[in-house]
């Protein structure tokens, strides 16, 4: 009589081993997207949203303030009136500026995402995160249906943000606050 060790190791011999089934995988690869969409999404992130056609226009809103901009935004986006910071600044001159003003990689309608990989004018992540308002301008062809469409327009070795409304966090007693981690303010600026 065999032992119960050997009874299952025998068992274990005698079994047949298959592959797997392959996993069939029906990723949302083409969202709807489209600018309604992201605008409905972003602002459930309580972010400020604007659609515009003319920029330098709906940045009016800066003037008599001292926004950081990376040294290659578009020349027009830079108004009269407005103080602008540029590249190197220290720690301390990001967090007392009033904002920053960016452009983006690539946003997600599906998700209401915005997403930055220093870029053309996007500058380093640093200056996204310090000042308390961050004001984005996102074109029309940049809006993405859904995030495998997104992924497949960035480039994977760049440093990659994902903004999702203003920085916000809630604490164990779900007390949301916001500005903890980034901006407390988003600003979307949709150019069609």
């Amino acid at each position: 009589m065999a032992s119960a060790r050997e009874v299952i190791l025998q068992r274990i011999r005698d079994a047949r081993v298959s592959a797997p089934e392959p996993v069939v995988r029906g990723y949302n690869v083409e969202g709807p997207g489209g600018v309604e969409l992201f605008a409905e999404r972003v602002a459930d992130y309580r972010a400020i949203v604007h659609t515009v056609t003319d920029v330098p226009e709906a940045l009016e809103r800066l003037r008599g303030k001292r926004i950081v901009a990376p040294g290659d935004v578009p020349a027009e986006w830079l108004i009269d009136g407005v103080t602008w910071l540029h590249d190197p600044l220290t720690i301390d001159e990001l967090d007392q500026a009033d904002g920053v003003l960016t452009g983006c990689a690539v946003a997600i309608a599906d998700t209401g995402t915005i997403v930055l990989d220093g870029g053309v004018a996007q500058g380093r992540r640093a200056l996204t995160l310090l000042p308390d308002y961050h004001l984005c301008v996102v074109r029309q062809e940049q809006i993405a249906g859904s995030v495998p469409e997104a992924l497949r327009r960035l480039e994977p070795t760049r440093p990659l943000t994902f903004i999702s409304g203003p920085s916000a966090t809630s604490d164990i007693e779900l007390n949301r606050v916001e500005g903890v981690h980034g901006p407390r303010t988003l600003e979307v600026l949709i150019v069609t």
